[in-house]
C-alpha cells in the first residue's frame, strides 16, 4: 500500500506491527508469529554483505589453505591436530604446554568485545556474530525462491498448492545443503581437509566426523533457518550482559523522537491545520526490515542487534520526502538526552518541532550530533590498552620462546640403588621435546658432582658425561637416564647436579637442576 506525500514523491506505507518487543511478545511456549524481514538497501546493509563474505569465506576456505613447514609436519595453514596434540596456525605451532597462547587469545577476545561494545554497542550481535551471519545467508536463499517481504507472506497464508509445496522443498533442501556444508567445514579443521573430505564421501572417516556433522548440520538448519531470532531473544546471554558494558556515550541505534515527533501519514494535512508536524511519515519501513520483529521507535531494547538496516530504510524515505538523514541514527544516550531536553523544554512541554529547527528549517545550534572523538574515552582507552597490553604479551612470549624443552622425574621407587662395589646409582625419567617440524641432535649431559657418570638406556657412552640423542621432528623422546656417583665421591653429592640438553647446532639449551638421593640424604 502506497500514500501520496507530496506531488510527485511516493511513499511506500506498510501495515505492520512488531511482534516480538517486550510488550507484545508471547511466552515462549505460545505460537511463534513469524517475520518476514524485507530486504533493505543502503550503506549499512552493504556493510553487512561484506562482513558476510569476508566471515563465511574465512570459515568455509580457511582450511584449504595450504602452508609448507617441510616434509615432517602437515602443510595445512590451520589444523587443530587432536591425535598429536598441536595446534598449528600458519607459522606458529603450539604445544599443549603452552596452552596460555589460546588463555591469552580468548582474554584479548573477551577484551575486545568488551571495547567495541563500550565503543559501538552491540556490533557483534548486528553484524559478526555467527547467528546473525547464517540468518543472512538462510534470509538470501528464502527470497530468492519465494520473494521479498509481501510475497513470502501471501505463499505462507495461501493453500499448498504444487508451487508452494516446490518452493518450500526447495528453500529447505538448500537450507540443508549450506547447514551440511557448515559442520563439513568445521571437522576440516582437526585433520587434513583433502584427505578428510576423500574419506567422508567414500564412507572411510571415523564416526566422529559424521556424528559432528550431524550435530552440527542439526543445530545450524534449526537455529540459522527455523528459530532465527528466538535464538537472540531466549538462548544467548549477551543481550543480558551488554547493557553492563554500555555507558551515556555508547553509540546505539535510535530513533530520535526530538525530531521525528509528531509523527503523521498525511503531514500537508497536519501543516494546513495548524498542527505541529514531525520529520516521521509513519511509514513502518523500519518495522518491515528488522530482523528481530521490533519497532525501534518504541526505544532501547533488547532485543534490538543494532544491525542498522532500520537506518537505512529509514534514510532511504528521508531522502524521498526531502529531509536530512540521520532520523533513525547511531547516537550517543547522552546526546539524545540533550536534544530531548531541548524538544520538550526540559520535560515540561510534549515535543515541538519548533524548538530544535531554525525559521528557515535548519537545526538549532544546540543540537548536538555525533562526534567521532567519543569514542575515545577513558573507558574504551582503558579496554584497548588492556587488549594490546595481552597482544604485546603474547607477541613477546611467541618469539622468546624455547623450541627445545626438557622435563626430569627422579624415580620414586627405588629412590636409590647400591651397588656392589658402594657405588650409588639413581634413575631419572627425562623427556626431550624437540619443537621444531626438523630432526635434530640434541646432547644430553650432567653438569656438577665430579666424578659422576651418565649412562642412557640404549644409547652408547664415551665419557661418561655426555650422549648424544637424536630427536626426531615434533616429536617427545623418552629416556632413562642412570646416574652413577662412586663410593668414594658421595660427599659430591651434597649440591645436586644439572641435566642439561643442548642443540649445539641451533644453540639452544635447557638444564634441569637434579637431586642425587642416596642411603641417610634427605
Amino acid at each position: 500500500m502506497t500514500t501520496v506525500y507530496t506531488a510527485d514523491t511516493t511513499i511506500e506505507r506498510h501495515e505492520a506491527e512488531p511482534v516480538n518487543s517486550a510488550k507484545v511478545r508471547k511466552p515462549l511456549y505460545e505460537k511463534r508469529k513469524k517475520i518476514f524481514p524485507k530486504r533493505a538497501q543502503g550503506r549499512f546493509r552493504q556493510f553487512k554483505w561484506l562482513i558476510m563474505l569476508v566471515t563465511l569465506g574465512i570459515y568455509y576456505l580457511t582450511p584449504w589453505i595450504r602452508w609448507d613447514r617441510g616434509p615432517y609436519a602437515p602443510d595445512q595453514a590451520v589444523l587443530i591436530d587432536l591425535a598429536g596434540r598441536r595446534f598449528y596456525f600458519f607459522f606458529i605451532e603450539i604445544w599443549p604446554q603452552e596452552f596460555f597462547f589460546v588463555a591469552g587469545l580468548l582474554v584479548m577476545a573477551g577484551f575486545g568485545l568488551f571495547l567495541v561494545t563500550s565503543a559501538v554497542g552491540r556490533a557483534w550481535c548486528g553484524y559478526a556474530c555467527p547467528q546473525t551471519v547464517w540468518v543472512d545467508l538462510f534470509l538470501v536463499v528464502e527470497r530468492a525462491i519465494e520473494g521479498d517481504r509481501n510475497a513470502r507472506m501471501k505463499l505462507d497464508a495461501g493453500p499448498w498448492t504444487l508451487s508452494k509445496v516446490w518452493k518450500r522443498v526447495s528453500k529447505h533442501v538448500i537450507w540443508l545443503v549450506i547447514a551440511v556444508a557448515t559442520g563439513g567445514a568445521w571437522i576440516f579443521y582437526f585433520a587434513d581437509a583433502p584427505s578428510l573430505l576423500v574419506n567422508f564421501v567414500t564412507l572411510k572417516a571415523p564416526p566422529v566426523a559424521y556424528i559432528t556433522v550431524a550435530v552440527l548440520t542439526a543445530t545450524t538448519y534449526v537455529l540459522g533457518g527455523l528459530m532465527r531470532e528466538q535464538v537472540c531473544t531466549y538462548m544467548c546471554p549477551w543481550p543480558r550482559i551488554q547493557a553492563a558494558m554500555l555507558d551515556e556515550s555508547s553509540l546505539v541505534v535510535t530513533y530520535n523522537d526530538w525530531r521525528g515527533e509528531p509523527r503523521t501519514r498525511h503531514a500537508k494535512k497536519a501543516i494546513a491545520a495548524g498542527e505541529s508536524v514531525g520529520d516521521c511519515v509513519d511509514c513502518n519501513a523500519c518495522v518491515v526490515v528488522c530482523p528481530m520483529g521490533i519497532d525501534i521507535r518504541d526505544g532501547q531494547q533488547m532485543e534490538c542487534i543494532t544491525c542498522a538496516l532500520c537506518i537505512d530504510a529509514c534514510d532511504n524515505v528521508m531522502d524521498k520526502v526531502g529531509k536530512e538523514r540521520g532520523l533513525i541514527a547511531y547516537a550517543t544516550l547522552s546526546d539524545y538526552a540533550a536534544n530531548m531536553a531541548l524538544a520538550t523544554a526540559g520535560g515540561t512541554q510534549p515535543i515541538a518541532p519548533a524548538r530544535v529547527r531554525n525559521a528557515d528549517g535548519t537545526f538549532n545550534d544546540r543540537i548536538r550530533h555525533f562526534d567521532w572523538r567519543v569514542i575515545f574515552r577513558p573507558r574504551t582507552l582503558l579496554y584497548f590498552g588492556v587488549w594490546s597490553l595481552a597482544g604485546l604479551a603474547l607477541v613477546y612470549a611467541l618469539l622468546a620462546r624455547e623450541r627445545l624443552d626438557l622435563n626430569v622425574i627422579h624415580d620414586r621407587n627405588p629412590q636409590f640403588v647400591v651397588e656392589s662395589d658402594g657405588s650409588i646409582r639413581n634413575g631419572y625419567a627425562v623427556k626431550l621435546l624437540n619443537m621444531i617440524p626438523e630432526p635434530r641432535v640434541i646432547t644430553v649431559s650432567i653438569e656438577g658432582m665430579p666424578g659422576a657418570v651418565m649412562k642412557i638406556a640404549g644409547h652408547d657412552n664415551t665419557d661418561g658425561r655426555s650422549v648424544d640423542v637424536p630427536a626426531d621432528p615434533d616429536k617427545v623422546t623418552a629416556l632413562r637416564v642412570f646416574v652413577t656417583l662412586p663410593k668414594d665421591k658421595l660427599a659430591e653429592a651434597a649440591d645436586g647436579f644439572r641435566i642439561v640438553a643442548e642443540d649445539r647446532q641451533g644453540h639452544e639449551s635447557r638444564a634441569y637442576s637434579a637431586k642425587f638421593n642416596m642411603p641417610g640424604a634427605r
